[in-house]
This record gives C-alpha cells, sequence and structure tokens, in this order.
C-alpha cells in the first residue's frame, strides 16, 4: 500500500529533475527519502513523519507552470534543470510528484469564494475546492488527449458511471475533483495494486475476476460490484484498454468502517488514433481473453457475480456510443480524430 503514495512515471521525471537542481544524483535517493519527501502531500490519507522540509508555496500560476513543464519533458532538448526558475520548479515537485499515472498533471486547491488558486500540498479545507489537472502541454500529438478525456467524462457520466465532477480549464486542461479530499476530510484510498501487492504489469494477475473478487472480499455493497461491472463495458465498448489494477481504486469510509468502489478515473481513449491500430491487447483480461471478447464472455463474468439485467447495462452504454459522436462533435474533436477513435469501438451484437 505504500507503493500507491510513491510517484510514477511523470511524477519521477519530476523528482529527478528537481533533485538534479539541488545538485543531487536521483540513484542516491532511497524509497524512504521519497517517501520523506511525499510527508503530507500524498494521494489519500497516508501520510510519512518525520517529513523533508519543504519551502511553502503560494498562489499558482497554471501557464507558468506549462512553461516550465514543457521544458521539463521535452526530452529532445535535454534542458539542464539549473536553468530552470527554481521556485517554478519547487511547486511543480510539491503539486506533481504526489499525483500517478504516466501523463503530467498537478494538485491544485481552489478557494470556493475567491476563486483564488493554491498550491494543493497546503490544505484539505472545506473552504476549497480539490482538484487534479492532467495538464495540455504541446506536444507531438495533434490533438488534444484532455479534450477527448472530457468527452469520455461527459459519456460515462450519461451512461450511469459514477465520476467526480470534472471541467476544461481554459479548453485546454482537464481538471477532475479529488475523491480523496472530501469535506474537509483526507480519506484512505487506495488501488487495486495497492491493497493486495499486484504488480499491474503483470498479466497473470490482471484480470477482472480478480477485481471483482477483490471487491466482494473487502465486503463493497452489491451495488459497486454493478457498478464495476458497468465500467467494465463501458472500456470494452468504448475502447480503453488502458485499464489496469492501478486505474481502479477503493475507498475507506471512517464512518462506517467499510470500503467501497472509488469513482471512476482514467476513462479515456488509450491508444494513439493516428495510428492504424488493427488489433489491440487490453490491460485486464476478462473470461480469460485479451482480444476478440464476445457476448458469452459478458454472459459468464455476469452469471459468476450475480449481475442481473447485464443485457439493460450493455445496451444502455452502447445506445451511449451517439451521445459521445455528439458531444465529442460539441466540444470541436477534430473529426479525423473522431472517426479514428470510432473505428476501435467493440459494439456487442
Amino acid at each position: 500500500m505504500i507503493a500507491d503514495s510513491l510517484p510514477d512515471l511523470f511524477g519521477n521525471i519530476i523528482f529527478k529533475t528537481w533533485i538534479e537542481s539541488n545538485n543531487r544524483d536521483m540513484k542516491e535517493i532511497s524509497v524512504l527519502e521519497q517517501l520523506a519527501y511525499v510527508g503530507k502531500r500524498g494521494i489519500g490519507a497516508l501520510e510519512y513523519h518525520p517529513a523533508t522540509s519543504i519551502a511553502v508555496g503560494d498562489t499558482i500560476n497554471i501557464n507558468e507552470i506549462v512553461a516550465v513543464l514543457s521544458q521539463v519533458m521535452d526530452q529532445k532538448q535535454h534542458v539542464d534543470a539549473t536553468h530552470l526558475d527554481h521556485a517554478s520548479l519547487l511547486n511543480i515537485f510539491k503539486i506533481g510528484t504526489s499525483a500517478g499515472g504516466v501523463r503530467p498533471k498537478i494538485l491544485i486547491a481552489e478557494h470556493k469564494v475567491t476563486g483564488r488558486i493554491i498550491p494543493g500540498d497546503m490544505v484539505h479545507s472545506e473552504d476549497y475546492y480539490h482538484y487534479l489537472i492532467k495538464l495540455g502541454l504541446d506536444e507531438e500529438h495533434r490533438y488534444s488527449r484532455e479534450l477527448v478525456e472530457y468527452v469520455y467524462y461527459l459519456t460515462a457520466t450519461h451512461a450511469g458511471i459514477q465520476m467526480m465532477p470534472s471541467k476544461m480549464i481554459d479548453e485546454r486542461h482537464f481538471a477532475t475533483l479529488r475523491f480523496d479530499r472530501q469535506n474537509g476530510r483526507k480519506k484512505h484510498v487506495l488501488t487495486a495494486s495497492g491493497l493486495t501487492g499486484w504488480d499491474f504489469k503483470d498479466p497473470k494477475v490482471s484480470s477482472y475476476e480478480q477485481l471483482f473478487d477483490l471487491a466482494l472480499f473487502l465486503k463493497c455493497p452489491h451495488k459497486d460490484v454493478e457498478q464495476l461491472f458497468r465500467r467494465m463495458v463501458f472500456n470494452l465498448v468504448f475502447a480503453n484498454h488502458d485499464d489496469h489494477l492501478k486505474n481502479h481504486s477503493f475507498i475507506y469510509d471512517e464512518t462506517q468502517d467499510n470500503w467501497g468502489l472509488a469513482p471512476a478515473y482514467d476513462l479515456t481513449y488509450s491508444l494513439n488514433p493516428d495510428l492504424n491500430m488493427k488489433t489491440a491487447s487490453r490491460a485486464l483480461s476478462l473470461n480469460g481473453k485479451r482480444t476478440g471478447i464476445v457476448m458469452t464472455d459478458l454472459a459468464a463474468i455476469a452469471e459468476r457475480y450475480t449481475i442481473k439485467h447485464f443485457k439493460r447495462t450493455l445496451i444502455e452504454i452502447q445506445e451511449a456510443v451517439d451521445f459521445w459522436i455528439k458531444t465529442a462533435k460539441e466540444q470541436h474533436v477534430p473529426s479525423r480524430i473522431i472517426e479514428a477513435i470510432l473505428k476501435n469501438f467493440s459494439p456487442f451484437s
């Protein structure tokens, strides 16, 4: 479970840049020292003591952060960290290393009354909205992945999938409210990998059956099992192949002393629409398959986990395809991207 607090691919790039800007070698940094830097700033409610003291930030400018990150992430330029603005890099280190995943993202807090934006590591007060923001950088992609994810969010919620309220910022950045910060309190949240120790890159343990069994082991209510089935069908139909074990989490309710399925996240098109993908293998298998999944496979999962009216769920998800097309056009997703993504959707008859 402690591994959930450690930086992921993007966070490690920022961590390395920050460490090198302080004239240290990343190879010298132990896992324990990384956790000391995490301190009280991590996702979820776990905190690590004694924490390494880091200067307190102030208000932040997202455009400034994007400009600095563009330098950090542009491997072709081989930017020397010592040439970056130290204060900006510090802010990114504090609010960009705690959020997991591959893509550039930061944690911020927005005051509910004044709209003032501060680093997300400073408070967990009810006076603020707490956001995770996926930043739209000027990358090699010729379309906005953040906008595509926003269309997926609108479609998923339309199809009955529970997600945190989300929005676009400056028509460029995808912002979603954090479910680990609610009512001014930190909430314990752990991924399926963090709860079990399953390696999300290991195909032997990467299956939807593992997730269903974990939900049952945690005594989650049956509505959570049905919700997990709905998410599984959505990922199948809408070609989200990056549905690995770290992209499914469970949240602890301290008032009831029980665990439940956390709201869905990272629901988006996971392939490159500029490439002609003939066959793509899923991160999670279903009924022993990662490709060529058919109705009988869904029926087998539904029977095993007592999902009543599973065909109704399938119909509702598939009917959302028209909503996705309509929403993508309204959000001005390029037509070539819409057409390319549609080719990889997997309807069931």
